[in-house]
C-alpha cells in the first residue's frame, strides 16, 4: 500500500490536483476536513466505487488514517488502483499542517 505523510500531502497539493476522499463519517467530515476533499463513508464505498476511479493519484483520507487502509485493501480488490493512505488521518493534517483545523 502507497502511504503519503501529511506534509508530503501538503507540498504535492501545491503542484498536482490528487483527489481527495475523506472515508470519515459526515459528522467527522462536518467537524474538519482537508480543504477540497469530498466525503464518501466508508460504509459506502462498496456503492461508490467510481468515486475512486480517477486519473491519477487518489488520497483516501480518515481520522488516523486505519480506516483509509481497510478501504484501500477493499479497493485494490476491486481492481482500483492509484491510491495513497493518508499516514495519520486528519489528526496528522491538524498537527503538522494546519495548527487552525480543530480536532476531535
Amino acid at each position: 500500500m502507497r502511504r503519503i505523510s501529511a506534509r508530503e500531502l501538503a507540498t504535492l497539493l501545491e503542484d498536482a490536483a490528487p483527489r481527495l476522499i475523506d472515508v470519515r463519517e459526515p459528522w467527522e467530515f462536518e467537524v474538519c476536513h482537508i480543504p477540497g476533499s469530498v466525503n464518501v463513508p466508508m460504509g459506502e464505498v462498496p456503492g461508490e466505487l467510481a468515486q475512486f476511479e480517477h486519473e491519477g493519484d487518489t488520497v483516501v483520507i480518515c481520522h488516523h488514517g486505519i480506516r483509509s487502509a481497510n478501504v484501500i485493501r477493499f479497493l485494490e480488490q476491486q481492481g482500483v488502483d492509484s491510491l495513497l493512505n493518508l499516514d495519520g488521518g486528519v489528526d496528522a493534517w491538524a498537527r503538522d499542517v494546519d495548527p487552525a483545523m480543530p480536532v476531535y
